[in-house]
This record gives structure tokens, sequence and C-alpha cells, in this order.
């Protein structure tokens, strides 16, 4: 309990004096004396802390609700200073696994819903817990040990056979140079080896209790237009239990692969998407799990047709598409620990073979 509320007040600002407050006029004085308030109480640890600090994510969560999210006022991603209170009381009392989780999530609730504030303290706070967490299951062991032979055989997949003729060809860790005029100028397919090795994932898999605490934004429905159509929080752990996972959150323990740098654009402007779900998902680039990947250029364009149906056994009427089997392609099976690059403009068909966790970086 205390090395954790040591290593969380370590991240604060040392003294009161030092803590910033600043709120136009915009936010109610009856507000912004709560909030100083719970500043108060973080140094002296005393008085009625978390109360005060709910009295303030209650009293902003129904302005950051009220009418369009697009015309509330930046004012009132205060939402984050409270947050971050009852982050502080929470710790300061207890550690439990319970209130781990809980500060976990609302952690997170502030990222997504409040502002940016004091250098990212709250994601500072939940590297903190991710630690935290990881210490307590560094002595678990390993799920995937110990299955039983029968399950092993449920769960066995067939592999495709890829052509050595039409195989993408893998390289061990290029130097920039050779690859940007071996595969990125000439926009070639390659599989790079060796450069996501260092990945904390790799070493840590965190996947197996850390993500579960972690609270994401979903969308619910099958396209915008639908009445149906909403969205909402959740915890991945509740994720996974409503809507059987099938694209899933920016994540944590990973690195910007050095080659993005070759791009146009800045790292800023590199797209993370994380991808997580059960063996006939798609998409790309590979932390767990295998995936059969089939690639063609944008010289066949036109001999492709694109299907937004998922075809019978992904086997194509000839007669429906005649000029497909004259396109020619690449194939491959990723497998963990493997990076594809994906040139400009290529098709790709993507088929899990297990479950798998790939992580794709989309840049210019």
């Amino acid at each position: 309990m205390a090395e954790l509320w040591s290593a969380i007040s370590a991240a604060l600002p040392v003294t009161e004096a030092e803590f910033p407050l600043d709120f136009s006029e915009k936010v109610e004085p009856c507000v912004v004396d709560v909030l100083k308030r719970c500043r108060q109480q973080q140094y002296t640890g005393s008085g009625q802390w978390r109360q005060n600090a709910q009295i303030i994510l209650d009293f902003s969560w129904e302005k950051l609700n009220t009418g369009a999210w697009r015309d509330v006022d930046k004012e009132w991603c205060l939402y984050s200073y409270g947050c971050l209170f009852k982050v502080a009381a929470l710790c300061r009392d207890d550690a439990s696994p319970a209130t781990v989780q809980e500060v976990i999530l609302t952690c997170d609730v502030g990222l997504l819903m409040g502002a940016t504030i004091m250098d990212n303290i709250l994601q500072t706070i939940v590297r903190i817990l991710q630690n935290e967490i990881g210490k307590r299951h560094s002595n678990e062991k390993d799920p995937s040990e110990g299955v039983s032979a029968k399950k092993m055989k449920v769960d066995c997949v067939s592999v495709p056979v890829v052509k050595q003729a039409l195989a993408v060809p893998r390289i061990l860790c290029p130097s920039l140079e050779s690859f940007m005029k071996d595969y990125l100028d000439p926009q070639k397919p390659v599989i790079l080896g060796g450069i996501i090795d260092h990945w904390p994932d790799f070493k840590n898999h965190p996947w197996r209790y850390l993500f579960l605490y972690f609270v994401l934004p979903v969308e619910v429905g099958s396209r915008y237009t639908n009445e149906e159509w909403s969205q909402t929080l959740l915890t991945v752990n509740e994720f996974i239990d409503r809507y059987i996972v099938k694209t899933l959150f920016t994540q944590y323990n990973i690195r910007i692969p050095d080659y993005c740098c070759l791009g146009e654009g800045d790292e800023d402007n590199i797209t993370i998407n994380a991808w997580f779900g059960p063996g006939g998902t798609n998409f790309l680039a590979q932390v767990v799990g295998r995936k059969y990947i089939c690639l063609y250029s944008p010289e066949d364009t036109g001999k492709l047709y694109p299907h937004q149906l998922q075809l019978p056994h992904n086997t194509p009427g000839m007669v429906q598409f005649p000029e497909f089997v004259k396109a020619s392609y690449l194939e491959c099976v990723l497998q963990p620990g493997e990076v594809l690059f994906i040139p400009v403009k290529h098709w790709y068909y993507v088929r899990s073979l297990e479950l798998s966790f790939p992580v794709s970086f989309w840049w210019s």
C-alpha cells in the first residue's frame, strides 16, 4: 500500500502551492471552491476528500453530457481534476485489487472524457498501476500451461501451405537505408523480423490480466445510420463478455518501428490500431497468434472485385469473377514477432488462424 501511494505522490506537485487550479469565469465559484478544498485535503490527508472529488465528478459529468459534445466548453474538462483527486484518495486509503481496478477505471474515463492536465498526470498514474498489477501477477502460472491434449486437438487449425514462388520475402532487421531502397521506394511487400522483439508485451505478456481492467469507448450498432446505434464506455473485460471482441484499444507496451520515420509525415500523424479477436477475424502485425495474408498489387486492381459480403468458403465463383484467376499475388503466414510491410494501395485478404492480437501502424 505505502509503496503504491509513494510512487503516485511522487508524480504529483510537491506542495499545494505548486498544484495548478486556474479556470475561467465559466466555471462556477462554488465548483472552484470544492476543487481547492480537494487540493488542500490531498496534502493534509484530512476531511471528506473522496466525497468532494465525487461532487466534482458528478457536476462536471452533467456538463459534459448536456447537449452536443462539440458545444461543451473546454473548461468542463476539469472532470480530469475530479478523477485525479478521487484516484489520490483511493490510493492513499487502500490498495486492494478491487481498488486498483477502480483507480484504473477512473483514470481511463478521465483520459477519455476530460483533458490532458499537469503533463498528462493520469497517464503517468496508469503506468504506475501497470507496474503494480504486473508485480501482483508475476508469480501467477501461465494460463496456457497445462492445456489438455483434447483441448489442443480442438484448437488445432489448418495452416495454409504457402507456395515458395509466391511467398512474401522475409528479412531480419534491415537498416533504414536498405529498407527504403529495396522495399519502400519500389513499394514491395516484405516481412520484417527482429524489429519488435524488444516490446514489453513480448516479455511480460500483460494481455493476460492488464488490459482487462482498462476502459475503452465502444460504438454499439452495425452502422451510424441505424436507430439503435449508440456509444458507451466499457472495460475490456466487459467488452469481451458482451460483444465477442473484433477490434479494440490503443495500447501501452509497444514502440513505433523506426521504419515509420521514412514516411513524409511526422510521428504524431502515425495512426496506431490494435486488433484482438478469435480465429476467423481480420487484420495485422503480429503480437499473438498467426495470420494468413494474401497481397495483390495495385497493377492487378482491374482483375479484383471488392466484395463487402463474405464469400462462401473463401472460394470466389470464376463465372461471377472471371478476371480474378488472372491476378498475381504474394502470400504468407505471419508469425508472432513479425511485421508485414504492406505498400500503399495494395489489396489484401487477411484471415486469423487462431486467437490473435496484432497492431497496425498507418503512416504516409
